[in-house]
């Protein structure tokens, strides 16, 4: 049983994300108040709902229409897992092309930059010692907002070899080295608590979030542009200091997988990109590869030359 009108109702939702867009149709579908009875001319209508055209009309930005075009796929796949008859309407909602889009370069900080983050925490106060270990960590570790927020004191090694345990995406567990400084900062932070507790704390003592984290760096990036001004150009996340540990990382020599393994990626083509951003190196590889200058200058305008032609 499925209400056409809800794909209607579903596409002007321009706020609703992905996700939401999906759980709507879906709940549609499975509940619909009218009980109406799934008819070509009913799909037809939700095909035409969800061409091109409507998302051309209230989508400026190409990333946010694909994200919701994604979750209409899905549902797509979902009727046709569920009602053959109606494969061919399903083949042309899937069809539907992606919009494509310009990739922007991948943001991250310079040293001096993420030196002047590093500093902008008070370390005086007991919130500032806090904030200025997860900065380091984030730093060190490369890690992901959601894998700084669950780790916790059992996860951290601070004896001789220094690591943190981390948990990934998917559940997946690797261990990252730390410097000295950061496992000195850690120790500092952690000395009181149980191995079941969370290292990094908010101001209620309970765990930290990652929306937490993203306004903690969001919040010392802005008094950290007071030094260094080019700060403020950028948008200064999370996760620009993963990609700023990886940059740094392959500046200092690091091979791409070492890298890869460091990040927790899956793939190796994710970590390339990494490769692809760096100036600096760039810029080395130009300089190694350039051409020497061996212009030669005309005769007559050696002065030397001409006073011994003269002489002559």
């Amino acid at each position: 049983m499925f209400s056409t009108v809800s794909f209607k109702g579903a596409l002007k939702g321009f706020a609703l994300t992905a996700a939401a867009i999906f759980i709507c149709i879906a709940c549609a579908y499975a509940q619909s108040p009218q009980q109406e009875a799934v008819s070509a001319v009913g799909f037809q209508k939700g095909r035409n709902y969800f061409s091109p055209e409507p998302f051309e009309h209230y989508d400026s930005v190409s990333g946010t229409r694909n994200q919701r075009l994604a979750a209409i796929h899905a549902f797509a796949r979902f009727i046709g897992t569920r009602s053959p008859e109606h494969l061919a309407w399903c083949a042309e909602l899937t069809a539907i092309p992606f919009k494509k889009a310009a990739k922007g370069t991948l943001p991250y900080l310079e040293k001096p930059e993420m030196n002047a983050l590093l500093a902008a925490p008070d370390r005086r106060t007991s919130q500032g010692a806090r904030d200025h270990a997860l900065l380091l960590f984030l730093y060190n570790a490369g890690a992901r907002a959601d894998e700084a927020a669950r780790l916790t004191v059992a996860g951290l090694d601070l004896g001789t070899s220094p690591a943190a345990k981390l948990l990934g995406k998917g559940n997946k567990t690797r261990l990252c080295p730390l410097w000295p400084s950061t496992a000195g900062v850690l120790n500092t932070l952690v000395a009181t608590r149980g191995g079941h507790e969370p290292v990094f704390l908010n101001r209620r003592r309970e765990a930290i979030t990652r929306f937490g984290i993203y306004d903690l760096v969001k919040r010392h990036a802005a008094r950290a542009a007071q030094r260094v001004p080019s700060i403020a150009a950028k948008r200064v996340s999370p996760h620009v200091i993963r990609h700023t540990t990886a940059v740094h990382l392959l500046r200092a020599g690091v091979d791409i997988n070492t890298i890869r393994a460091w990040l927790g990626h899956v793939s190796l083509d994710t970590t390339n990109i990494y490769a692809e951003v760096d100036l600096a190196m760039k810029a080395k590889a130009l300089g190694e590869c350039s051409i020497p200058d061996d212009s030669r200058r005309h005769w007559r305008k050696e002065p030397g030359l001409m006073v011994f032609l003269r002489s002559l």
